[in-house]
């Protein structure tokens, strides 16, 4: 499984990335204004600076929602650097837009997924991955983890390459279960890959161990 980061927070990337464990990174709108990026010239610094943290999959998103503006503005972005992979929203033009890039060798991540239908138009088209967004379907009384079943079951009946790259992972049962399940990749909050660290056997077990490595050293 490979693990995303998803933010637009330098000082996170890095964290995540010297631990040894980061795949990628996927960021959005949103993301980028939380971290005060506004602004063309300024969020395509921001993802090239993002692309010099990590060894590959950068998820840039387009904001136009017109097949021409958007696949003009995913050529723009998957110039700025190998590592780009140009996100694009699950919506009708968004779909000719994966094709036409697959299609220029473009990899591509077709964001906003919330069925399974979503999901095969998205392959079909060539996307590189799909982002069904989990967190977003529990918070409606849907279940998020159930979507991602069905997709991994339809995308291994007929050997779709499209990865399945499980978003809106809120916490560390999330990613385990997606990881069970046979997601192929997850992005999450930094917090949620920490977390994974911690159990309180370790702790307890690490203050025994050294505490007696005390006593013996006296």
């Amino acid at each position: 499984m490979k693990f995303f980061i998803d933010t637009a927070n330098l000082d996170e990337i890095r964290e995540a990335y010297d631990l040894g464990v980061l795949d990628g990174v996927t960021t959005n709108p949103s993301l980028m204004a939380k971290e005060g990026i506004t602004g063309e010239e300024n969020i395509l610094k921001h993802y090239k600076a993002i692309c010099d943290i990590v060894d590959d999959n950068v998820s840039a998103e387009v904001i136009s929602t017109e097949f021409e503006a958007m696949l003009a503005e995913g050529r723009k972005l998957a110039a700025l650097d190998d590592k780009i992979v140009v996100k694009v929203p699950m919506i009708k033009d968004g779909v000719k837009t994966i094709k036409a890039l697959t299609d220029e060798g473009i990899r591509t991540n077709c964001t906003l997924i919330f069925s399974a239908g979503q999901a095969i138009l998205a392959a079909k088209a060539g996307a590189t991955y799909i982002s069904p967004f989990i967190g977003r379907l529990d918070d409606i009384g849907s279940d998020g983890l159930t979507l991602i079943e069905q997709i991994v079951q339809i995308f291994d009946n007929y050997d779709f390459e499209t990865e399945i790259l499980a978003a809106s992972v809120r916490h560390n049962m999330h990613l385990i279960q997606c990881a069970e399940i046979g997601a192929d990749v997850v992005t999450c909050p930094l917090s949620v890959i920490t977390g994974l660290l911690k159990h309180p056997l370790t702790d307890s077990g690490l203050e025994k161990f050294l505490a007696d490595y005390k006593k013996g050293n006296q």
